[in-house]
C-alpha cells in the first residue's frame, strides 16, 4: 500500500505539495472539479457557476495542462496517482440521460485518453446526480473539533433539484424549473449505458474508473435516486462491465455510514477480486442520517484491522486520509491532516508487519 494526500486543484502550489511530502505522502489524488477557481466549502465541496465556460475543446484536461501539473507535482517527489471527479459541466446530460450525452461522452473519452496518455493511472468518479447533499458542520468530534455530519434529514435533502444545476453546481444558468422524477431502474440504465461506452476507452487507455458510492448514502436525496448506498451494490457495478478498468474508490467511511453490511467484508470482498483502485479513509461515529466524521483514531472504524485486510490481500493502491476534523490552531486544516497522516503512516507499518493475520483467501488474480 502506498500513503497519499487528496488535493484540490487550487492547493497545487509549492507550499501544499512540501507539506504533502513533509507528512509522509507519496502519492496525490488530485480533485480537479475546482478547475473554475471555485474554492471548497466547508463541506469539501466545490460550488459554483461552471455553465459559461466553453470546454467542447477539451481543454480543461488537455495532454498538455495534465503534464504541466504532473511535472509540477513530481519535482517534489510526488507520484500523481489519480484525478478525482469530472467536473458536471462535462457530462450532466450523461448523468441525467439527456439530449446531449453523446456529445458529452467523446469529450468524457477524450479525457480518459488523456488520462492515459500522461501518464495517471486512476480516474475517481461519482455516477451521482445530487452529488454530497445535507451535510451540516458539527463540533463533534474530540475536544470539540470542527468538523461535518448529518442531523437527520434536512431541507438540503428535501429540496427538489433545480434543472439548472447537476451535483451542486449550476451547469446551465438560464434553466428553470426543477428537475423530473427518475425511477432507480433509470438511473442504473444511464451508469450501464455510461460504463458501455468509456471502459473499452479507459482500457485502452491503461487507466482504471474507480466509482465512489453515494455520499450520503441514502435511497433518495432532492427527489431523485442514488446509485450505490449499501456495500453489496457495489458487485451490480462490477458486473455490468467486468473488466479491470471498472474498479471501486473505496470510501470506508461512506460504507461505514451504510445502513447495512460491514466495512470490513465489504473490504474482504472486494479487495479479493482486485477491484478496489484506491481507499478514501476517514473514520465515523453514527449511520446515516445521523453521523458525525471524526478523527481518525476516534470512530467505529477499526482502521487497523481494515488495513490488515487490504494488506492480506496484497491491496497496492493508494490511501488516502479523505476528510479529518479541523484543529484549534494557526492552520487547522493543516494540523488535522498531519494527524490523520501520522496515524495512517503507523498503521500502515503494522498492518505490513502482521501480513497474514486478518484471515484473508487468496486474492481472484
Amino acid at each position: 500500500m502506498k500513503l497519499g494526500f487528496g488535493l484540490y486543484r487550487h492547493m497545487l502550489t509549492d507550499e501544499y505539495l512540501a507539506f504533502a511530502r513533509q507528512a509522509g505522502a507519496t502519492h496525490l489524488v488530485v480533485h480537479m472539479c475546482d478547475y473554475f477557481n471555485q474554492k471548497p466549502t466547508g463541506d469539501d465541496q466545490p460550488i459554483g457557476d461552471a455553465s459559461g465556460w466553453g470546454y467542447a475543446t477539451g481543454e480543461f484536461w488537455s495532454t498538455e495542462l495534465l503534464a504541466g501539473i504532473k511535472a509540477k507535482i513530481e519535482s517534489h517527489g510526488l507520484a500523481w496517482y489519480a484525478i478525482e471527479n469530472f467536473d458536471p459541466l462535462h457530462w450532466d446530460h450523461v448523468l441525467f440521460g439527456g439530449p446531449k450525452k453523446r456529445e458529452q461522452i467523446e469529450l468524457v473519452k477524450n479525457l480518459i485518453r488523456n488520462l492515459g496518455a500522461v501518464g495517471i493511472p486512476v480516474l475517481g468518479y461519482n455516477f451521482s446526480l445530487t452529488g454530497v447533499t445535507g451535510r451540516v458542520k458539527l463540533q463533534g468530534a474530540r475536544g470539540s473539533a470542527a468538523t461535518v455530519g448529518m442531523d437527520g434529514v434536512n431541507d438540503a435533502i428535501r429540496s427538489p433539484m433545480p434543472n439548472a444545476m447537476a451535483w451542486n453546481m449550476v451547469v446551465d444558468s438560464h434553466a428553470t424549473g426543477t428537475r423530473a422524477p427518475m425511477s432507480r431502474d433509470q438511473l442504473w440504465a444511464n451508469f450501464a449505458w455510461f460504463l458501455r461506452e468509456v471502459v473499452p476507452v479507459a482500457e485502452k487507455a491503461g487507466v482504471r474508473l474507480a466509482l465512489h458510492p453515494d455520499d450520503p448514502p441514502l435511497d433518495e436525496v432532492r427527489g431523485l435516486p442514488k446509485l450505490v448506498v449499501q456495500p453489496y451494490m457495489y458487485q451490480r457495478v462490477l458486473d455490468l462491465v467486468p473488466s479491470r478498468s471498472n474498479a471501486l474508490e473505496f470510501c470506508a467511511g461512506t460504507i461505514a455510514e451504510m445502513t447495512t453490511g460491514s466495512v470490513y467484508e465489504a473490504a474482504r470482498r472486494f479487495a479479493a477480486q482486485d477491484k478496489i483502485a484506491y481507499v478514501h479513509l476517514r473514520n465515523v461515529v453514527g449511520k446515516v442520517p445521523h453521523y458525525t466524521e471524526v478523527f481518525i483514531d476516534e470512530g467505529q472504524i477499526d482502521v487497523k484491522r481494515l488495513l490488515a485486510i487490504l494488506e492480506d490481500y496484497r491491496f497496492d493502491g493508494v490511501v488516502i486520509p479523505d476528510h479529518t476534523p479541523q484543529m484549534n490552531c494557526p492552520a487547522p486544516w493543516h494540523a488535522g491532516m498531519a494527524y490523520a497522516m501520522g496515524y495512517l503512516k503507523s498503521a500502515l507499518e503494522t498492518a505490513t508487519e502482521g501480513r497474514g493475520m486478518a484471515g484473508a483467501l487468496p486474492r481472484a488474480d
